[in-house]
């Protein structure tokens, strides 16, 4: 019978302004920092799924916070906790906390988390190499221009009605459906969103780690391609599923993420050979 491993248990870490943030660790050796994507939790988008266990399995030791608003850290409802661009300072608190160098680790993460990382890098974050899933350029220069960005708004406004009321299989459906099934707080979700700092594109050309940009093929590989066209050192790759289900119902993307890590040998930007 198989059973299955223990959840990494959460430690903490307070940040200048007295939040306190959740994370935990998964496995051995050189540090690899991975950011959950909104109204999700490290153990949703890392854990469960098996991502954090394939990235582990290649000797590394994986580290993954709940972003602040999410999951086991706290989840205020004083907007004074969600300036511009914070969860880019937890970011940089946490590096702090754990003593990681510059070049010394690796950093990535989903949707939010993809983006949140690509703001660490252009202010000033030097990870070894980089990790950009489920995120594409629109999102990355101009909130408003993700996908989901109108969804979430629909799903969090204080006037949003209850999840059975959006049509069966909408994307609204399936978030409204997603945040009440993990208990998520409505409200930080939505204060968390509006933290977001876009990233104007030319700054994108001075990322000069060696980075994936890697989505589903029926999220919006387009748009994520011409994310990855933008970065100086890319490497562009598809999985199968749309952005929640990428995420969420294969092991692929844990995959994909490790091999990325464990098979670069430069920073010569290009395809990875067998991904499709």
């Amino acid at each position: 019978m198989h059973v299955a491993p223990p959840l990494p248990v959460p430690s903490f870490l307070t940040t200048a302004d007295g939040v306190r943030l959740a994370y935990r660790e998964l496995g051995a050796g050189r540090p690899t920092v991975l950011l959950h994507g909104f109204s999700s939790t490290a153990l949703i988008n890392w854990v469960t799924p098996g991502h954090a266990a394939a990235v582990a399995a290649t000797g590394r030791r994986v580290i993954l916070p709940d972003l602040r608003g999410h999951g086991d850290s706290d989840r205020s409802h004083d907007p004074g906790a969600y300036p511009a661009d914070v969860l880019t300072d937890d970011v940089f608190a946490l590096l702090d906390h754990l003593g990681l160098a510059a070049g010394g680790y690796d950093l990535g993460g989903y949707s939010l988390g993809a983006r949140t990382s690509l703001r660490a890098v252009v202010r000033g974050a030097r990870p070894g190499r980089l990790v950009v899933a489920g995120m594409g350029l629109a999102g990355v220069v101009h909130i408003g221009g993700h996908s989901f960005a109108d969804v979430f708004t629909q799903v969090l406004d204080d006037a949003a009605p209850p999840a059975g009321t959006f049509a069966p299989a909408s994307p609204q459906r399936r978030i409204a459906d997603f945040v009440e099934r993990i208990g998520a707080d409505r409200t930080a979700l939505r204060l968390a969103l509006g933290t977001a700092v876009d990233t104007p594109a030319v700054e994108l050309a001075g990322v000069d780690a060696p980075t994936l940009v890697v989505c589903g093929d029926r999220d919006d590989p387009d748009d994520a391609r011409a994310l990855a066209d933008a970065l100086p050192h890319s490497t562009f790759a598809m999985v199968k599923g749309d952005h929640i289900s990428a995420a969420n119902r294969s092991d692929a993307l844990g995959v994909a993420i490790a091999s990325f890590l464990t098979s670069l040998t430069s920073s010569t930007p290009g395809r990875a050979p067998g991904w499709s």
